[in-house]
């Protein structure tokens, strides 16, 4: 799939919004027919645009988690060093996002852990250790701001 239209844009970001969303709720949002709809769904599946659905899920306040997020600079920004690195990361679960960048750092992760002694164990054993890392630097969340998204189904001003 080269090009997305209107239509495909509009599913991907109220899929983005609410994944869970059902097709016939969906098709109604972007005026389609359910079927038609689920067409371009499975299209958009296929092709690799959308790669995957997954649960956000909240731990409880008593185990809240440390939250780092990681700026990584490599060594060289070739396309092997990019490609070694990014597939280091997908087998580490504590990396739950991982964005190439531009400007100051070429990577931005998000990590998370148990305690402070627990991302310690993550920077020594995970992090310094991933291919062609020059530099690692890691800011803790202090707390969790949740930002609202307007539900699926629901325009501004209705």
């Amino acid at each position: 799939m080269s090009t997305l239209d209107t239509i495909d844009r509009n599913i991907i970001r109220l899929l983005r919004l609410n994944g869970r969303l059902p097709n016939s709720d969906l098709a109604a949002e972007v005026g389609l027919s359910a079927s038609a709809c689920l067409r371009r769904v499975k299209l958009l599946e296929q092709s690799g645009v959308i790669r995957g659905y997954t649960a956000l899920i909240a731990a409880p306040a008593e185990e809240e988690a440390v939250i780092a997020i990681v700026r990584i600079t490599l060594e060289k920004q070739t396309e092997d060093y990019l490609n070694r690195f990014e597939s280091a990361v997908r087998k580490h679960p504590e990396i739950q996002e991982c964005y190439l960048m531009t400007g100051d750092a070429d990577y931005v992760l998000r990590a998370s852990a148990p305690s402070a002694a627990a991302y310690e164990a993550i920077h020594k054993e995970i992090l310094s250790r991933l291919p062609g890392v020059a530099r690692i630097h890691s800011s803790f969340a202090i707390r969790s701001v949740l930002v609202p998204r307007p539900r699926a189904g629901r325009h501004a001003g209705s």
